[in-house]
C-alpha cells in the first residue's frame, strides 16, 4: 500500500511558536505519490454531476486544477485579496494564526452550479468556510469539501458543519 501521509513533511513552530506545519510539497515531488492524491480525488468525483471545481489559493490550485481536468469541468480560483484582475466579492476568514481575507471573480460560479471546493488541508476551517461563503453568495451549491490532510484536532468541521467533508489522510494528535 502507497503510504501517502509518510509524504507529508512536518515542520515544528512554523509560521509561529506552536504550529506545526504539514507541507505537501515534498507530497507533490513524488510522481508516484502525486499521481495516488489526484486519482483518490478524481475516484471520489467522477460519477458525481459537478460543474465547477473551486481550488483554495494557493495547493488547493494544484490538486483542484488536476481535479477539474481530469472531471471535464471548469476550474475557479480562490485567492488571496487582490489578486483577482476582474469584478471581485470577497470574505474575510480566521486562521489558527491570524486572520485574512479571499475573493472570487463575481462571474466564475453561476446560480445552482455544483461545486466542489478543494483545498491542501483543513485546519480551523477558516479559509474553506469563506470560500463556501463566496460561493454561496454567487448562487452554487457546494457539494462536498475536499482536503489532501485534515487537522481534526483543531475542529475545523465545525466552521463548515452544514457541508460534507472529505479527507486523504488526517494528523489526530500529531
Amino acid at each position: 500500500m502507497h503510504n501517502l501521509k509518510s509524504k507529508i513533511r512536518s515542520i515544528p513552530d512554523f509560521p509561529i511558536k506552536n504550529i506545526t506545519f504539514r507541507d505537501i510539497t515534498t507530497l507533490m515531488q513524488d510522481g508516484e505519490s502525486f499521481v495516488k492524491a489526484c486519482d483518490i480525488l478524481y475516484d471520489r468525483y467522477k460519477d458525481k454531476e459537478i460543474d465547477k471545481v473551486v481550488g483554495i489559493d494557493a495547493r488547493g490550485f494544484v490538486f483542484g486544477a488536476v481535479l477539474a481536468y481530469k472531471m471535464r469541468v471548469g476550474f475557479v480560483p480562490v485567492r488571496k485579496k487582490g489578486k483577482l484582475p476582474f469584478q471581485t466579492i470577497s470574505e474575510k476568514y480566521d486562521l489558527e494564526y491570524g486572520s485574512a481575507e479571499v475573493e472570487i471573480h463575481s462571474d466564475a460560479v453561476l446560480k445552482d452550479e455544483r461545486v466542489i471546493v478543494v483545498d491542501d488541508l483543513i485546519a480551523t476551517g477558516g479559509t474553506v468556510a469563506a470560500a463556501i461563503a463566496l460561493v454561496e453568495k454567487l448562487g452554487g451549491k457546494v457539494v462536498e469539501c475536499a482536503f489532501l490532510v485534515e487537522l481534526p484536532d483543531l475542529n475545523g468541521r465545525e466552521a463548515i458543519k452544514n457541508h460534507d467533508v472529505y479527507s486523504i489522510m488526517s494528523f489526530e494528535g500529531e
